[in-house]
């Protein structure tokens, strides 16, 4: 499913690209997939109905954990995207030792319908369940077909410490490779596809591991637009330590979302 051979041909160009990227290293990487066997995965994908838990800040966001179970196309996408031989391509671009959670937990198939919306956040840096899973990478591959400007729904990134952003097109077989740290903030602002169309990813994401932990752990970090409400902000403000307390007395959502 992934064109595996130009991504391999061209690795230096990728290098490079990444790495000297602004605000913050990411790269994008267009006809990612095989067209033909893309566009037959997109095809057999229904309209999601599992809400995201993070309701406050990710207006009308369905997803699906398991995606691969929809076809055959979409098992040989899961099943590149966690190959050894795409850790050997993330791990040469990004200079470090990187792999894919092969279970996932976290990601999978996103829709967004009318009106979504998703915050800007930083991610959780280490793995729900692997403790020394330090996350690198956040890994999105677009299935908007035949997108255009005015559905909206692009991806925002900026970089916390400079304030430096920048956005990305969300077009159909764009992949996108967004470094995750402490200050890359990301989100998208409110989408307008038209009537029976979603913004929709396939998110997947890298790792290394740590001897020993480099960061405090944290949750999701939310930043709220400035006119979002009092409430809102206060929930953003506390939902590291609402999640923490939530996670110790139920367990983790993130780690049974695989």
């Amino acid at each position: 499913m992934i064109n595996f051979e130009n991504l391999e041909h061209n690795l230096e160009q990728l290098r490079l690209a990444y790495l000297t990227a602004k605000p913050f290293p990411h790269l994008i990487i267009d006809q990612f997939c095989e067209e033909e066997k893309l566009i037959k995965a997109y095809g057999s994908i229904p309209e999601l109905h599992n809400k995201s838990r993070d309701y406050a800040f990710a207006n009308n966001k369905f997803e699906k954990s398991n995606y691969k179970v929809l076809s055959p196309e979409l098992h040989e996408l899961y099943d590149d995207l966690s190959s050894e031989r795409f850790n050997k391509i993330l791990s040469y671009i990004t200079s470090k030792s990187i792999f894919v959670d092969p279970k996932n937990h976290g990601g999978g198939l996103h829709q967004g319908k009318k009106n979504s919306f998703l915050d800007m956040h930083l991610d959780f840096n280490y793995h729900p369940i692997h403790n020394n899973w330090y996350r690198e990478l956040n890994l999105l591959l677009y299935l908007n077909k035949d997108w255009k400007k005015e559905h909206k729904g692009e991806l925002k990134i900026k970089d916390l410490r400079t304030g430096e952003e920048a956005e990305l097109d969300v077009p159909f077989n764009r992949f996108v490779i967004q470094q995750c740290a402490p200050y890359t903030l990301h989100g998208y602002d409110l989408t307008n596809f038209p009537e029976g169309h979603f913004r929709t990813s396939i998110a997947t994401y890298a790792y290394q591991n740590h001897i020993c932990q480099i960061e405090k752990q944290r949750t999701t970090d939310w930043f709220p637009k400035d006119d979002a409400s009092f409430l809102k902000k206060q929930f953003a403000k506390n939902y590291n330590f609402l999640v923490k307390t939530k996670n110790k007395l139920f367990g983790s959502g993130t780690a049974k979302n695989q």
